[in-house]
């Protein structure tokens, strides 16, 4: 009752307000049209589908955006196929697997630009925006234009340019879960040559899951953002964008299921929250024949995470990692034609500077389990007992990077042939400077009957500290080949190198300390545990590179009404990151190279609008990616799946779209749609595997004179699934999918 009272006042407020602004205007529906590049916005400089070649591309615009209620990169997920963002953790959790690569934590394999900004975190990736023109979704190896990490493609967000639209737009939102959020943005031309935008969303939810130890929900989140851009074209030789936002997200989440009990049931608190400032200027200076342009963005990212690590009603671990990083970027970058040649060219550079403390802290039960009682031998008569009941394992880091590149790609038309060859060369510098350690204590006892008599109290001091760095130097080559067989169809071959920046693994460290512990102890009855871990082995990962060869199709069939594209692939990998839980009972993350692996499928997409009515879209990836050459330690998983990346994805929709001649109702959409995934296997052994599964929607939308009232429901069927499995201390846990939710959007758009 708390929730709808608070919609009815936001909804009774918005719709006042809207009659005084709106009251005899006609709502003028922004269309959805990619305007020229270089007519009235900045757009994707480097945008992909801007070359004439046929190429695994997924575009959406601004209908499709609003319909499917895409607000950010999670909701692009089965649309493009074999791209696949499930939902789980926490935002900061923000895994992306194309064609069978993709790793959970540390680098992408995906590059994503906001208004041409890249962001350099993936856990930066997972955020709520509002008003996006366009995106792209690239799929295969984009290095020559981007660089590092796009070994699996790079994903280009616009939203809108006050030079584009004029007006203002509103939205509200009540949903399942006493979920509910608005935005509101305004876009004015102040003169013929200056636009500028301000936007701002808020969105609330009570969650689905409920942790039975405190009877609470878990994945409760309160978010904000706010966006302001500013377009100035002076003449027609120039032009200049700035960019900015700034994001808040304050969540619980981490509904982690234990499979034994199926219950969510933890004792500690998790949490995360986050704050993001971001700003990007672009500008551009068009000559006869050539253009050039400078990309220049700053980030800064603050959030903490805190986790019952152990999700366990017992007193094991938590962790709490803050974090404060801060990135700049600087892009030039050239093009031009002469006839039939194209070209474009660039420099780049980046660094950036993370800050972080990652305490764990083991509470009394851990130390028992994990420590005292393998140590202490039963019947022995000499007992270790440690003196704090909660001991810290602390670690802090620092860890700078810096790069720079020079890429050129060169184009090349013949009649119906086109040619194209790129070449960029990267170099890169990581480091990272840790300071681990512990100081706490232990007494050793001598057992006398009932009695234990302390014989001596031994301190425990432990610290591991140093710098290390690595340097890369990448030299990436991309051929292309297309030819037009008529006017509507055209194949294509692509032969591209990508790679993906190697690392460190923080999240080690604890288990690390914990390890080394072990191994100073004294004996007690028995000979002390040796360490598990060699320090340098587990520290850091080298990086990934791979070789994709694809062929690539469009057509465009019965007069238009019928767009196809099609690829098949193969993708030769060398050096896979993986992120594995290392045996026994431990709770940190790593990630290890995988040796070798092979990934081979294909995509499809295809559009059909037989008439004004109707819009059918399908889109279907298949993937078959396996380990070539990799031993785990445990088994040899030669022939085994790749975990976590799906064998397949389906996207289909069907709308439905009518105009009325009347002065209340201008019109209804209807859309049916359904996503799939799998089967996704968890683990390298294969040994646990999510089937495929299938959750469809359904939406209705009513446009008004003064606003579009949409009714929408998802996962109608009730699917059951999960989005994520692993285990830890020896212990099975799962989270499930998003249950079964409906609910309702406002929209009112007022043109200028």
């Amino acid at each position: 009752m708390q929730c709808m009272s608070k919609l009815s006042a936001v909804i009774v407020i918005t719709v006042s307000a809207t009659m005084e602004m709106g009251a005899g205007n006609a709502l003028t529906e922004y269309v959805d049209t990619v305007v020229g590049l270089d007519e009235v916005s900045v757009s994707v400089i480097k945008s992909t589908s801007a070359v004439m070649f046929p190429a695994s591309v997924t575009e959406v615009g601004t209908e499709e955006i609003e319909r499917m209620g895409i607000e950010g990169v999670k909701g692009l997920s089965e649309i493009a196929p074999n791209f696949y963002m499930p939902e789980y953790g926490s935002r900061m959790t923000s895994s992306i697997y194309v064609r069978g690569l993709g790793t959970r934590i540390d680098q992408p394999v995906v590059a994503l630009n906001v208004d041409n900004v890249p962001l350099l975190n993936k856990d930066n990736y997972d955020f709520t925006f509002t008003d996006l023109d366009h995106i792209e979704v690239v799929r295969g190896p984009q290095s020559i234009l981007y660089g590092r990490n796009t070994i699996g493609g790079t994903i280009n967000m616009t939203t809108m340019s006050p030079m584009k639209y004029q007006g203002v737009r509103a939205r509200l939102d009540y949903g399942s879960g006493c979920t509910w959020g608005g935005a509101l943005s305004v876009y004015e031309k102040v003169s013929p040559t200056v636009g500028i935008s301000v936007a701002g969303a808020y969105r609330s939810t009570d969650g689905f899951y409920r942790n039975e130890y405190t009877g609470n929900k878990v994945d409760n989140e309160k978010s904000w953002m706010g966006r302001a851009k500013v377009a100035w074209r002076p003449s027609a030789a120039f032009m200049l964008e700035n960019s900015a936002w700034l994001t808040s997200t304050k969540q619980g989440g981490y509904p982690y299921e234990s499979v034994a009990t199926g219950q969510i049931n933890h004792n500690d608190t998790c949490y995360y929250e986050r704050l993001t400032v971001a700003d990007g200027l672009t500008m551009r200076y068009f000559m006869d024949n050539v253009s050039v342009s400078s990309i220049t963005s700053f980030q800064y990212i603050n959030d903490d995470m805190t986790l019952d690590q152990d999700f366990l009603p017992e007193d094991y671990f938590t962790l709490s990692q803050r974090r404060h990083e801060w990135a700049m970027t600087q892009d030039f970058v050239v093009k031009g034609h002469a006839g039939n040649y194209k070209y474009i060219g660039g420099l780049l550079g980046f660094y950036k500077r993370g800050n972080m403390s990652a305490p764990v802290t083991m509470k009394d039960y851990g130390i028992k389990t994990l420590i005292e009682d393998k140590a202490n031998k039963p019947g022995s008569p000499m007992q270790i007992k440690w003196d704090e009941r909660a001991m810290l394992l602390a670690s802090d880091f620092m860890m700078p990077s810096r790069g720079f590149a020079l890429y050129h790609e060169s184009e090349y038309e013949y009649g119906n042939w086109r040619a194209s060859v790129g070449l960029r060369l990267a170099h890169e510098r990581n480091e990272i400077d840790y300071n681990s350690y512990v100081n706490t204590g232990l007494t050793l006892y001598r057992q006398q009957g009932p009695v234990m008599i302390p014989l001596k109290q031994i301190p425990v001091e432990l610290a591991l500290a140093d710098k290390l760095h690595q340097t890369s130097l990448e030299l990436l080559p991309e051929l292309k080949l297309s030819y037009s067989i008529s006017k509507d169809l055209a194949v294509g071959v692509v032969v591209s190198k990508g790679y993906k920046a190697g690392g460190y693994n923080t999240q080690m460290f604890s288990d690390i300390l914990q390890q080394k512990l072990m191994g100073m102890m004294p004996s007690a009855g028995g000979a002390p545990t040796t360490s598990a871990y060699d320090v340098d082995d587990v520290i850091s990962y080298d990086p990934e590179n791979n070789w994709n060869y694809e062929i690539d199709a469009t057509a465009s069939l019965f007069d238009n009404t019928l767009d196809v594209d099609a690829a098949v692939f193969f993708i030769d990998t060398r050096d896979q990151q993986m992120t594995v839980f290392p045996e026994g009972e431990t709770t940190g993350r790593m990630m290890t190279n995988a040796g070798r692996t092979h990934s081979k499928g294909l995509e499809l997409s295809a559009t059909w609008r037989p008439d004004q009515h109707f819009v059918a879209n399908v889109s279907y990836g298949l993937v078959d990616a396996r380990f070539r050459r990799y031993n785990n330690g445990v088994v040899d998983c030669k022939g085994n799946h790749v975990p976590y990346a799906p064998g397949n994805t389906l996207f289909a929709s069907l709308t439905y779209r009518t105009d009325f001649n009347n002065d209340v109702v201008k019109g209804i959409e209807v859309n049916a749609n359904c996503r799939g995934v799998g089967q996704v296997y968890w683990d390298e052994e294969n040994s646990v595997k999510q089937p495929f599964y299938a959750v469809a929607g359904l939406s209705v939308n009513v446009r008004t004179k003064l606003v579009d009232v949409e009714l929408w429901g998802d996962n109608l069927t009730k699917t059951k699934y999960s989005t994520f499995y692993f285990e830890s201390i020896g212990n099975k846990f799962l989270q499930r999918g998003t249950p079964r939710r409906f609910g309702v959007t406002l929209r009112y758009n007022f043109a200028l």
